[in-house]
């Protein structure tokens, strides 16, 4: 049985790579690495790096047979902020494939607080006066009003990650 590691201990982002994978072909471990960028990226491509680094952190930490870095972000397009997230999958031949999931504007005062320089996790907890919501719902099922939660949403990020390596492995090999 072949292991899958992914790059954190977020409880919305192991849910999401289990409710894809499942563990009936896979052993799926979590584990805290560091991403390599900041905090919290504010940019699609600083997101998208943090991804691949968790990706290949995971990979090595657990000498795992697949690695998966899931990145949450902001990114600013024509003076708004807006949320954005990426997940990267890395295997042991070099193998790295990377997709990018939902784009949501956010309201002007949780970008506010991301001028401010707060992580987009403590400006939707205040923004909310709920506890947690990196870990539960994310800030996309606020800003959906429940409809796609933060597992949902990176549900969709593991799918894609998933159908680029199945086509890669059978098509020759892909390096983000």
């Amino acid at each position: 049985m072949k292991t899958i590691a992914v790059g954190t201990n977020n409880e919305a982002k192991v849910a999401a790579v289990r409710a894809v994978l499942g563990e009936r072909e896979y052993r799926i471990v979590s584990l805290e690495v560091p991403s390599g960028v900041s905090a919290q990226p504010l940019s699609d491509e600083e997101t998208r790096l943090g991804a691949i680094g968790r990706a290949k952190r995971a990979l090595e930490a657990a000498e795992a047979d697949i690695g998966i870095g899931l990145e949450g972000g902001v990114m600013k397009i024509d003076g708004r902020w807006w949320l954005c997230n990426w997940g990267a999958l890395a295997d042991r031949n070099g193998v790295v494939v990377a997709a990018a999931g939902a784009r949501l504007v956010l309201p002007p005062d949780i970008g506010a607080g991301i001028e401010e320089g707060r992580e987009l996790g403590d400006v939707m907890e205040a923004y909310t006066g709920r506890r947690n919501i990196r870990r539960k719902e994310g800030a996309v099922g606020v800003l959906t009003n429940g409809r796609v939660d933060r597992s949902a949403m990176f549900s969709h990020i593991i799918e894609l990650l998933a159908g680029q390596y199945e086509f890669f492995c059978q098509n020759g090999s892909f390096k983000v």
